[in-house]
C-alpha cells in the first residue's frame, strides 16, 4: 500500500475552478491515490460528490462551525436526506465538515458559540443514525468536542479524523481512544510549530493521516508572510499534490523511511474512514 491519501481537500474551492483537473492530475502523478473531499455547508453537497464520482475520489457532507452564521435549521434536515439518498453511494464515507471553532472571535460570543455547538451535536446525531464516521474540526475546541462525542457515542464506538490536529497530548490521546485518527499536513513543515511537530513526531505512527485542507494550510515553501504579502507577493496555492513533500518532512522528523510513512498513514486512513478500502487497492 504505498501511495498517499489526503484525507482533507476542498478541490470544490472557487481557488481550483480554472484547472481542478490539473491540479487532480498532479497529485496523481505524485502518488496522491485518493482525495477525501469534505462539504461546510449544503450549498455546496453536490459540488463534492460530482468531484469525487469525476476523479474517483470520496467525499463528506456536512455543515462547517465557520458556516453556521449562514445556516438554517432545516439545513440539518437536507443533511440527514441527503444522507438517506446517497446512502448506497461508494463514495460517500463520512459526515463531515463538522465541529466547533473556539478561535474566531465571532463564534466565541452568544448566539453563534451556542449555534455551532447545536449543529455540531445534531450532525453527530446523525453520523450516528447514518452509521458514519466523522471529519472533526477542531480549533482551540478540543476539550469541548470530546465531551460531545462521549456523550453522543454509537453503540460500536466512534471512528473518524480530527483534522488539522492542534490540541495537546494528552487531547490527542483521548481522540484516540476515542477512535480517532488525527490529521497533519503544512503547518508541521514551519520550524516556529513546535506544539504540532512534537506531537507529529512523538504520538503512535498507528494514529496519523496525512492531508492538505488545500488550498488553505500552505506549507512553508508556498507561505507568504504578512510583509511579503504587502508587498505584492501572492499566497501560495496549496493542493493535494504537495502530500508527498509534506510528508518527507514528517518521515524525516520521525526518522522513518518516506514509503513506511505512507504504507503507514493509508492504511490508517482505511481504518478511519471504513468505506475507503472498497475503493482503493489493498
Amino acid at each position: 500500500m504505498s501511495f498517499w491519501i489526503d484525507t482533507h481537500c476542498h478541490l470544490d474551492a472557487a481557488e481550483f475552478l480554472p484547472d481542478v483537473a490539473s491540479v487532480r492530475a498532479r497529485a496523481a502523478s505524485g502518488g496522491v491515490a485518493h482525495c477525501v473531499l469534505p462539504a461546510v455547508a449544503v450549498g455546496n453537497f453536490e459540488a463534492v460528490r460530482q468531484l469525487a464520482h469525476r476523479f474517483s475520489d470520496s467525499y463528506a457532507l456536512g455543515i462547517h462551525p465557520l458556516c453556521v452564521h449562514e445556516a438554517h435549521d432545516e439545513d440539518l434536515q437536507a443533511l440527514d436526506a441527503e444522507l438517506t439518498l446517497r446512502q448506497d453511494d461508494p463514495r460517500l464515507v463520512a459526515v463531515g465538515e463538522i465541529g466547533l471553532d473556539y478561535f474566531v472571535p465571532a463564534l466565541l460570543q452568544s448566539p453563534l458559540r451556542e449555534r455551532q455547538e447545536f449543529f455540531y451535536r445534531e450532525q453527530l446525531k446523525l453520523a450516528r443514525k447514518h452509521g458514519l464516521p466523522v471529519i472533526l474540526h477542531v480549533r482551540r475546541s478540543a476539550d469541548k468536542l470530546l465531551k460531545h462525542l462521549r456523550e453522543l457515542a454509537p453503540e460500536g464506538g466512534w471512528c473518524g479524523i480530527g483534522h488539522a490536529f492542534n490540541g495537546s497530548e494528552q487531547q490527542a490521546q483521548e481522540f484516540i481512544k476515542l477512535g480517532f485518527k488525527l490529521g497533519f499536513g503544512g503547518t508541521l513543515t514551519f520550524d516556529a510549530a513546535r506544539q504540532i511537530r512534537r506531537l507529529a513526531s512523538e504520538l503512535p505512527l498507528s494514529a496519523l493521516v496525512m492531508e492538505t485542507d488545500s488550498p488553505d494550510i500552505p506549507p512553508h515553501w508556498l507561505y507568504a508572510t504578512a510583509q511579503q504579502r504587502a508587498a505584492g507577493q501572492a499566497q501560495g496555492r496549496n493542493e493535494p499534490g504537495e502530500v508527498p513533500r509534506i510528508a518527507a518532512v514528517l518521515a524525516q522528523l520521525r526518522g522513518l523511511p518516506v514509503q513506511a510513512l505512507a504504507q503507514a498513514t493509508s492504511a490508517n486512513a482505511l481504518q478511519a474512514l471504513p468505506k475507503l478500502k472498497a475503493l482503493l487497492p489493498c
